[in-house]
């Protein structure tokens, strides 16, 4: 045995330490802690570990008592080779908490066992740390863990059952062996993702939902930022004890100073971080020890600075994490909570709406002062608001998932500048948007890094994808609160028809005409005069709201003399109360939540009332459609293409590029062969062989961008050794020239293409292949994999969809055979991370057929697992 363990310690020494293993995980309490491999040097912290396990979790470990580890044994457990042993463990702050290992015992089996600190049993530890070994074995072609379990350890029984592969479990000798099968299934994708959402969720409520709060850098200067906080969360009668921390001062606004966070004798649960940058780390240590819950770091000199200050940033997120904090910011303005229950206002801001259903989300913290203070002038109130800053650690997606849960958020409002994880943003908007439609405003300014361009999509893509999620894309901030209003106080629309009521020609015409602009439905306009008072508002808007053929209104009161207004809101909201369907009003030119109409929103000109009115409507409609998940390929042959790709990049430095046709076959699609000709004679004899007639075409990726390279038709030997002298004549004697089949005319020929984005992951792309859809970068996006409703509706998404549909003279094509291919085209770049870039250019779409003419696709290792793949982390 002695011999065995010297052996194994030889080969750790010459074993790559495998860094991509490493990762900040949220706990199911919201806490946090840090997974990594197993090293040498861990020895004293394996000791120490041992040291604080209880009796009963040690003999659940060895089956009998162990008081401690002889040093054999901790060098057999410290020195793994990261291949046929493998041991990961959790730590938070310096100590370790928690291990995880297998043992190989057969060319794919290993024996898997774990041990967890007492302190932290119940936490779901074990649970993340199962995820991540999983994911280690399956890499090192490991694909079945086996672990024999006394009878009365049931939960770790239950840690390996819950975890959603295919388990299995018999007795025997005293023991229970359970077999896991570790090949990813429906059910673990759904467990993986629930606990998630839960330790997410939960983490965001403890930065929201303090039971006290300090404020550190909190100085008695006027006007500085920690006494400003300070004073908000006074101001805003937080319901939890406040401590200000000044090395120097004994007095804040009138409340006690510490001189440091650790002074403090009761529990602190949100730490305010209001002090110099240089500063902030020393503080984070602190609040470590202190066993604080979560950070707000409002201090600046971070990321915003350059790359001094994002190693900074970064410095501060991974302290953060590694002793169980989430961090806002830094250079945030902070977060607020209107519950009665908290009354929370830990930001910059002196005015902080009042209570509402709006969760808002800012990234920017500039802005964020601006627009708490547009959304209180608009009457809207909010539920919960955070504004990330730098977005060093929390984002937009944590604050999905809180939200998602939270029961006073019912429309989520989102300003972003970047990004992190787009791919599982879209993950989780596509559920919560079911649920709580989601408004996002989407600055231009997205660092490149975060962006769809940076492989070459545009930013139309990033507007496919939303729509794909369900999620609403406005172009500023007005609209942002124009739709934010409308959804927080109306109910959703049944479809696209409006009635109009009006006291002026004029404005009624702008509302018919704003329709049409925006695909609306509207009906004439009711024009009741200028004179027109409340009983004939009243009358009109019931009578649109009784009507079977509206869905919505939008009623326009500007008289040129008001009189009796008041009288004429509260008609309205009388005669709108309970119809079910959503009323927009322009009301004297007032913008926002008019206190004289209760629930009914007000927009300054009818055009801005019906351009929310638009956003909401194509958001209800997509609310409405079934959910659906891609469907299954009987006929698609994964293994075979990952055989394929895996011979093409054997030994290849960068990337390869390849003929696709056989890597389509697999997913069940033909591509036609085009044979290349280098004599007119040798064109005639290939036309001979497809057989007539044929396609003469200029060879290579470029040619069907560009004008005259196509010969269509040849019909005989003479037309072919014609069409083969034009091109030599034009393009040169050494031009690529290939001779193809002639397929069903008519035919659209369109384009589809895939790309391995590496903040999107797979996305499909489709467009028409006419040079001039070319040139307008006519061109649709989708996430891949895709479902049948995603396939339509890319196809639809174009804006010369029109010609695929028999209009403008075309004759309708089979659109259902090329929403097929875009389903199975979506499947392979799902299933393969290695295509890098996919090309199907030209695809024909004929009236019962779809052709594709030429394929290729660029083949790369993949540098990192996809975007939101693999087991849980925080990025």
């Amino acid at each position: 045995m002695e011999a065995h363990h010297q052996a194994h310690g030889q080969a750790q020494g010459q074993a790559r330490y495998p860094a991509h293993w490493e990762a900040d995980v949220v706990l199911a309490d919201g806490g946090t802690a840090h997974v990594r491999p197993i090293k040498p040097d861990d020895a004293d912290r394996l000791r120490a570990f041992y040291s604080r396990l209880s009796d009963e979790s040690i003999y659940f470990r060895f089956f009998g008592p162990r008081p401690k580890l002889s040093d054999r044994e901790v060098t057999w457990f410290t020195n793994v080779d990261y291949s046929d042993r493998v041991a990961l463990i959790a730590t938070i702050g310096t100590e370790m908490v928690a291990v995880i290992r297998y043992d190989r015992i057969g060319p794919s089996e290993a024996e898997v066992a774990f041990l967890v600190e007492d302190a932290h049993q119940g936490r779901g530890v074990a649970s993340v740390l199962l995820e991540h070994l999983a994911a280690t074995a399956r890499e090192n072609g490991i694909g079945r863990f086996v672990a024999d379990v006394l009878p009365a350890n049931m939960k770790m029984m239950a840690v390996l059952r819950q975890a959603g592969y295919t388990a299995e479990s018999r007795f025997a000798d005293g023991v229970v062996r359970m077999t896991l099968d570790l090949t990813p299934t429906e059910t673990s994708a759904e467990v993986t993702a629930a606990r998630e959402h839960r330790a997410e969720s939960r983490s965001i409520a403890r930065l929201l939902t303090p039971g006290s709060v300090a404020v550190i850098g909190a100085s008695r200067e006027p006007g500085g930022v920690g006494q400003t906080v300070l004073r908000n969360l006074l101001a805003a009668d937080f319901t939890g004890p406040v401590y200000p921390v000044h090395r120097e001062v004994r007095a804040v606004a009138g409340v006690r100073a510490y001189p440091s966070v650790t002074a403090i004798d009761d529990q602190v649960d949100l730490a305010v971080v209001a002090v110099p940058a240089d500063s902030v780390i020393d503080v984070v240590k602190e609040c470590a020890e202190k066993g604080v819950h979560g950070l707000v770091v409002v201090s600046s000199g971070f990321g915003e600075t350059g790359p001094a200050g994002k190693a900074r940033q970064d410095e501060l997120a991974s302290l953060a994490r590694a002793y169980g904090m989430r961090v806002v910011g830094p250079n945030c303005l902070g977060i607020a909570n209107t519950d009665p229950a908290v009354r929370l206002n830990a930001t910059l801001a002196a005015t902080v709406p009042g209570r509402g259903r709006v969760g808002f989300f800012s990234q920017s913290g500039a802005l964020g002062t601006a627009l708490l203070q547009r959304v209180a002038q608009r009457g809207m109130g909010i539920s919960s608001f955070v504004s990330a800053g730098n977005r060093a650690d929390v984002s937009g997606n944590d604050l999905l998932q809180y939200w998602e849960q939270d029961p006073a958020t019912e429309v989520i409002l989102l300003y972003l500048e970047s990004l992190g994880n787009p791919r599982k943003f879209t993950r989780l908007a596509r559920r919560i948007s079911k649920r709580k439609p989601i408004v996002v405003v989407k600055s231009l300014g997205m660092p490149k890094s975060h962006s769809a361009a940076e492989l070459g999509l545009p930013d139309t893509a990033l507007s496919s994808l939303f729509e794909q999620a369900g999620v609403i894309r406005v172009d500023d901030l007005f609209q942002l609160f124009d739709v934010g209003q409308l959804l927080a106080a109306q109910p959703l629309p049944k479809g696209p028809r409006v009635g109009l009521v009006t006291n002026s020609d004029a404005l009624g015409l702008l509302a018919v005409h704003a329709c049409a602009g925006a695909g609306l439905d509207p009906r004439p306009p009711a024009n009741l005069g200028a004179a027109a008072g409340a009983a004939e508002f009243g009358t009109a808007l019931a009578d649109l709201l009784a009507s079977d053929e509206v869905d919505a209104a939008v009623v326009i009161y500007m008289p040129p003399i008001p009189v009796r207004s008041d009288e004429v809101a509260a008609e309205l909201v009388r005669v709108a109360e309970g119809s079910g369907k959503p009323v927009l009003t322009t009301f004297e030119g007032h913008h926002g939540m008019h206190p004289a109409l209760g629930p009914l929103p007000s927009y300054a000109a009818p055009e801005e009332a019906v351009r929310a009115l638009a956003k909401v409507v194509r958001y209800a409609a997509w609310r409405d459609r079934p959910a659906a998940v891609p469907p299954e390929l009987d006929d698609a042959d994964t293994g075979r293409a990952r055989r394929i790709v895996e011979a093409a990049l054997d030994g290849a430095d960068s990337t390869v590029e390849i003929d696709a046709a056989d890597l389509l076959a697999c997913y069940g699609l033909t591509v036609w062969p085009a044979e290349p000709v280098s004599s007119p004679e040798e064109a005639v004899f290939e036309a001979e062989r497809l057989g007539w007639p044929v396609v003469l075409k200029v060879a290579g990726r470029e040619a069907s961008r560009r004008a005259g390279t196509v010969r269509l038709g040849l019909s005989g030997p003479d037309s072919v050794r014609h069409a083969y002298e034009e091109f030599t004549a034009r393009f040169g004697a050494d031009v690529q020239l290939a001779v193809q089949r002639m397929a069903p005319q008519p035919a659209v020929p369109t384009v589809v293409s895939t790309i391995e984005d590496p903040a999107f992951g797979p996305v499909v792309s489709f467009g028409l292949g006419e040079v001039t859809a070319r040139l307008l970068a006519d061109e649709g996006f989708r996430l891949a994999p895709l479902t049948r409703e995603d396939a339509a509706g890319l196809v639809r998404s174009i804006r010369a969809a029109p010609l695929l549909f028999g209009e403008y003279g075309y004759p309708p094509v089979a659109v259902g055979e090329l929403e097929d291919l875009l389903v199975r085209v979506g499947r392979l770049a799902h299933d393969l991370p290695e295509v890098a870039r996919l090309e199907l250019d030209q695809v024909l779409v004929g009236e019962s057929e779809v052709v594709v003419l030429a394929s290729r696709a660029v083949l790369r290792t993949p540098q990192a697992p996809r975007p939101d793949a693999g087991p849980r982390r925080l990025v």
